[in-house]
């Protein structure tokens, strides 16, 4: 069963709410929503029987890279077990396929040729041509799949980052023309910090017979104040019906910035480096946005999150957060969590990542009702205004 995308609600003040539909997912996944970082297909430190505790269907869309795999199994053997869905026994799950995941597979432009794109994988660095990834993607069988994009550091010269849209729309192109027997294409989107280039791409990838658009290229150095300007320049000649999936935006404040744009999909691995340096995530998940309402802690300026390696937790039997009803808080404590990290058993960072990944999921809910309700922008307002305010009161009391 193909990909189905409905935009239920656009709102004029920003951002919009639609329905997703994979064949494998028994219900739609409502959009904004998050695709969850994977490792070889598996969430970082979440064992299989426990991703079942997180939100549904919300946690049921998950980002992998294939590139993870070359290491592993041989595509041809996972073509014979019967793609990932089978491979994994995830058959009620989403799987997209995009090759840069940000935290081990990261896009190499200088060693990038007309070819293909050059990556830095745990194999070492390794250049990839349409072909290859084709066969790839047949043979794994994901629901969606990103085609190949010639992504550049923002500092690039202008030659250069005309060369990566070049590259990037004839990717697209051998892509399309190997036509692959699994899931849905979305168009890869480049063009760095030039606002001509990036509308150039979209433009160009727009005329193409895709079922969506990946949007690429962000998070590689570019100023968080051109980030709008860039955001509309790609945004506004894509047309309204196809879902739009963007790499690179992870933070609270540039998830809501990309939904305020129109992005709809966004493969973010914030949770994982949030898990892997010991820190849970607390802030408000107050409807109006307001950020006042912290869980405040007696030792700790930054109310966003808790660092559960600090000594201060090793006696405190209260949950991360009374009031979260995810399967760690539910069962185990801030001083348990904490011995965990201290004998470094790998448990602690299993329980933080479900209880991260429930909040930000928790966090995209409460941005779909904004939506809903038609107060998004100043949902929007209220949540980076009221954190502003608290940083710069916690700066001068310091």
């Amino acid at each position: 069963m193909q990909m189905k995308f409905v935009v239920k609600k656009a709102c004029c003040s920003g951002g919009r709410v639609g329905a997703l539909e994979l064949g494998s997912c028994p219900k739609p996944i409502e959009t904004p929503a998050l695709l969850l970082s994977t490792r070889k297909g598996l969430p970082h430190f979440i064992a299989p029987d426990l991703l079942t505790s997180l939100p549904f269907p919300d946690s049921h869309l998950l980002q992998i890279s294939p590139l993870h795999f070359l290491e592993g199994l041989a595509s041809t053997t996972i073509s014979k077990i019967g793609g990932l869905h089978q491979m994994l026994s995830l058959h009620q799950y989403g799987i997209a396929a995009v090759a840069r995941d940000s935290i081990q597979c990261l896009p190499e432009s200088k060693g990038a040729t007309k070819l293909g794109p050059s990556f830095e994988t745990p194999c070492g660095r390794l250049s990839i041509n349409p072909k290859d990834y084709v066969e790839m993607i047949s043979c794994m069988r994901p629901n969606i799949w990103a085609t190949l994009a010639d992504e550049v550091p923002a500092w690039v010269s202008e030659k250069r980052n005309k060369t990566s849209v070049d590259r990037t729309v004839r990717w697209l192109d051998d892509c399309l023309a190997l036509n692959p027997a699994a899931g849905s294409v979305f168009g890869a989107v480049v063009g760095g910090p030039n606002f001509d280039e990036r509308k150039r791409c979209a433009m160009e990838v727009a005329k193409r017979n895709v079922s969506g658009y990946w949007i690429g290229g962000f998070g590689l150095g570019e100023r968080i104040e051109e980030r709008p300007a860039l955001l509309s320049a790609i945004i506004d000649v894509l047309p309204d019906e196809k879902p739009r999936m963007i790499s690179g935006l992870g933070l609270p404040e540039e998830i809501l910035e990309g939904i305020d744009a129109g992005i709809d999909l966004f493969d973010s691995t914030y949770v994982y480096c949030l898990t892997l340096g010991g820190f849970a995530l607390t802030f408000s998940l107050d409807k109006g946005g307001n950020q006042y309402d912290f869980q405040r802690c007696q030792v700790e300026r930054d109310l966003t999150k808790i660092n559960l390696r600090a000594k201060v937790y090793s006696k405190d039997m209260s949950p991360i957060l009374g009031n979260c009803t995810c399967y760690t808080c539910r069962n185990h404590t801030k001083a348990y969590i904490n011995h965990l990290f201290n004998v470094h058993e790998m448990l602690a960072q299993t329980l933080l990542e479900i209880h991260n990944t429930h909040h930000y999921l928790m966090f995209f809910r409460v941005i779909r009702e904004a939506i809903k309700d038609g107060r998004f922008k100043k949902f929007r307002m209220t949540f980076i205004e009221s954190r502003r305010v608290h940083q710069e009161t916690e700066a001068d009391c310091a």
